[in-house]
């Protein structure tokens, strides 16, 4: 995709716009399909910080990048996938993503190289403020709205996670961060040692594995790993045989409900989940294997995101020999690899750390209100699309235990009907309002690392509905498809209102 600099600079001339929207992701690029289908009059722009569309999918360059969700939920309601690998590398999604762009003539509304650092809403104007930096020249400029859809994600782009190890100097090797993948990094016939276990890790080792001398995989503590086909042969019949369109849709809802029985099935019965993933690991792991080692977590199924290998490609690399997996705490890294508290060295030429991510909220950007800083860790999530007390503005944060697509989906028609109900009734705001003396809990329900440490950080949800944020499309459907525009939760304003000083 190619886009004329002076046209997409010309739409945040036309100000104030209807809708900024944040990121040109999955998410913003979602968003701005349903606002020019559901309402083609809205003046909007999409502020995107890189220089490519894309998001995650354009961002992380490392060997083997690809979704640990099936394409067929993971891709866009209103767009069929039609490749056949349901678990796509990251070229096949980015190539979805420009066709996505290019069908709905998304071009010119894409800026690119400007992220938003701050945004003021003013009740007066009722208008959002948002200060713009410019990338590729450092120059800021000020663009208003009246709505803001945050497609940002909620990690850091900038910079992952690495635990502080000792003795990192002394490694006379090369260290390297997924996040931050060198285009020039040499493995080839090298020892590499892979630090982690999660999605990363996992897709890391057998990717390198191929080329490298040998890779290790060195976890702290093991992770639930399920194989699952590349290629989703029962969706692949459905779309060849009932075409694209109706074949995507009955393929979509198949394996909506399977994400969904599997799920449910892990946390009602997770003495049996852990034993059907037990028997399935061992089945494609050597008889010898220590699997009480490196395949028994600490925690139940589905306390943590489980993760996915397409074809079992993790466990055929260790069964050839090609990659092996360590379990055990660092010590150090020493010159020539890594030192565990056993006392046990793994040599390295390479060390990667899959450590994690940061976690961070609509790209570190600073909320404020009539000039007063927001503190989104005394917000409460409305519906998991709103914060209370910031108005017009949409949080679009996807599923952790199911496609992220899915949810971002239903957020989108969400706003839309927020939209019209505002249109119809000439509202220029709208706001949840969250009881003071309600109870509330994290925002996001999982034990990943990189959660637990950023939760004082998030805003959080209540217990009961509408201010839970759902993990289940069918709870969803009910919330946001079919829930309420306008509830005692919600405080709309016209601009002839009178707002107190």
């Amino acid at each position: 995709m190619t886009t004329d600099v002076n046209a997409t600079e010309q739409i945040l001339s036309d100000q104030p716009l209807d809708v900024v929207i944040l990121g040109a992701g999955i998410s913003g690029i979602g968003a701005a399909h349903y606002l020019t289908t559901e309402h083609p009059g809205k003046r909007f722009a999409i502020l995107e910080s890189r220089e490519s569309i894309g998001g995650t999918w354009d961002l992380f360059r490392y060997p083997g990048i690809r979704s640990d969700s099936d394409l067929n939920t993971f891709g866009y309601e209103f767009k069929p996938w039609r490749d056949p690998q349901a678990i796509a590398d990251a070229p096949r999604i980015l190539d979805y993503l420009r066709e996505a762009v290019d069908e709905d003539h998304l071009e010119s509304k894409i800026v690119l190289n400007r992220r938003a650092v701050s945004a003021d809403w003013s009740d007066a104007e009722q208008l959002w403020t948002l200060t713009v930096r410019h990338n590729d020249s450092d120059q800021t400029s000020l663009v208003k709205t009246r709505w803001v859809f945050a497609g940002t994600g909620y990690y850091n782009y900038a910079e992952g996670f690495t635990p502080d190890f000792a003795g990192r100097d002394d490694f006379q090797g090369q260290i390297v961060h997924p996040q931050h993948w060198p285009e020039d990094l040499d493995y080839r016939g090298k020892k590499v040692v892979v630090i982690g276990s999660g999605a990363t890790a996992v897709t890391l080792v057998p990717s390198m594995a191929g080329e490298a001398g040998h890779v290790t995989m060195l976890q702290r503590t093991p992770t639930y790993v399920i194989p699952l086909p590349r290629e989703d042969a029962i969706s692949n019949a459905m779309k060849k045989t009932l075409g694209a369109d109706r074949g995507y849709k009955l393929s979509r809802h198949k394996n909506i409900w399977q994400q969904k029985f599997f799920y449910q099935f892990c946390q009602r019965f997770p003495r049996t989940a852990r034993k059907v993933i037990r028997a399935t690991n061992a089945a494609l792991l050597p008889r010898d294997f220590d699997l009480d080692t490196h395949f028994n977590p600490p925690y139940n199924p589905w306390d943590q995101r489980l993760c996915v290998v397409p074809d079992g490609d993790l466990f055929k690399a260790v069964k050839k020999g090609t990659a092996s997996i360590e379990t055990g705490r660092i010590k150090r890294f020493v010159a020539g690899g890594i030192e565990l508290e056993t006392g046990q060295v793994i040599e390295a030429d390479v060390i990667v750390t899959a450590t994690g991510l940061n976690l961070q909220l609509f790209g570190g950007m600073e909320l404020s209100r009539n000039g007063e800083s927001v503190d989104l860790a005394n917000t409460v999530a409305y519906r998991g699309a709103m914060l209370s007390g910031v108005p017009n503005w949409m949080l679009a944060i996807g599923y952790t235990n199911s496609s992220w697509t899915l949810k971002i989906g239903l957020l989108c028609e969400y706003f839309c009907r927020v939209l019209t109900h505002m249109d119809l009734a000439g509202y220029t705001s709208v706001e949840a309002v969250a009881d003071p003396t309600m109870d509330t809990r994290p925002l996001l329900d999982f034990g990943a690392g990189y959660v637990k440490r950023s939760l004082d950080r998030l805003p959080k949800q209540g217990t009961q509905a509408p201010w839970t944020m759902t993990m289940a499309v069918s709870a969803d459907v009910k919330q946001l498809r079919k829930g309420e525009v306008d509830d005692q939760y919600l405080t709309y304003r016209r601009v002839v209102e009178k707002v107190d000083a």
